[in-house]
């Protein structure tokens, strides 16, 4: 039984984590990173836990909740929201 409950645990865990860093990103080609996970964990389950574990939902709690968001997982999604510079001249392959 603990297994299983750890297992249900993890699986939120990274829910979760996805779902905060997709809040930030505009491509689906990035995952979530571990230090979403460890900043947003907490966030997302003190602010959108009526969501778990849908993450489309999840996301879209915590970009309506970004102001109360910690200082920590509101740092992560900004970084990860910055806009990315774009390759352009003859090194770009």
């Amino acid at each position: 039984m603990g297994s299983i409950m750890s297992n249900s645990v993890r699986q939120i865990g990274f829910a979760i984590a996805f779902a905060a860093s997709a809040f930030a990103v505009s491509t689906t080609a990035q995952a979530y990173t571990a230090e979403a996970q460890q900043m947003c964990t907490s966030d997302a389950f003190r602010l959108c836990s009526s969501e778990i574990p849908n993450i489309p939902r999840i996301t879209a709690c915590m970009i309506q909740h970004k102001s109360e968001l910690s200082p920590g997982c509101r740092a992560v999604m900004d970084r990860d929201s910055a806009p990315q510079p774009v390759k352009t001249g003859p090194d770009l392959e």
